[in-house]
């Protein structure tokens, strides 16, 4: 029987998706003892990278991150100069990157989403008040659609709409009891109501050819 390791028995790989050959090539350069057959070596491995990677040089300072990755591979054992200029350390692996900051609110009524709220701002901060009455039934309109769109089960009044904005606004902003909120989904189209194509009939098309 052929005596064949288990990859489970080899040393694991630091960067898998350059395979195991890269890692030997760059085991061996760190064997070798004379520093410019290394120095030409691991040029040569950086190089074959990126000829196995093309995508690699589509990226800003490909090289940078080429030799990088050698250095890691080497587990930063190797005696080589980076064309670069720049040779990478340990302390490398040990940054980790800036946390991605979300934004923080405390918005009520959240299933209207996020822009309903940033247009009750805008609202309040207008300084017409034409302007700002037309704009606050605008969105009073809108938040009647939403309102509809995720509570399809559930019957929904100006009422609702009315003290929702309320809400919202922290009662800077109302609307007169009196007023209608228009229903944006009025006038469309359904499809028991839209229209079909009446279907040609052939026989009239072939009569009138013979004509």
């Amino acid at each position: 029987m052929h005596n064949i390791p288990y990859n489970s028995e080899r040393e694991p790989l630091v960067i898998p998706e350059y395979g195991r050959n890269i890692q030997n090539m760059v085991r061996y350069a760190q064997k070798i003892e004379n520093k410019e057959l290394r120095q030409a070596f691991v040029e040569k491995i950086a190089r074959l990278i990126a000829i196995m990677f093309p995508q690699e040089r589509s990226q800003a300072n490909y090289q940078i991150k080429i030799w990088n990755n050698i250095f890691r591979i080497a587990h930063y054992d190797l005696d080589v100069e980076p064309p670069t200029g720049y040779t990478p350390t340990p302390e490398e692996d040990k940054k980790k990157p800036e946390p991605i900051h979300y934004p923080q609110s405390d918005y009520k009524l959240r299933h209207y989403g996020h822009n309903v709220q940033r247009l009750v701002e805008k609202a309040i901060a207008e300084e017409d008040k034409e302007k700002q009455r037309e704009f606050v039934l605008t969105i009073a309109a809108y938040m009647k659609l939403a309102y509809k769109t995720w509570n399809q089960e559930s019957n929904v009044t100006d009422e609702i709409i009315k003290a929702d904005l309320e809400k919202l606004s922290e009662g800077k902003l109302s609307l007169p009891k009196d007023v209608s909120i228009p229903d944006l989904l009025q006038g469309l189209p359904t499809k028991s109501n839209t229209p079909t194509k009446k279907k040609k009939n052939k026989n009239n098309k072939q009569r009138r050819r013979w004509r």
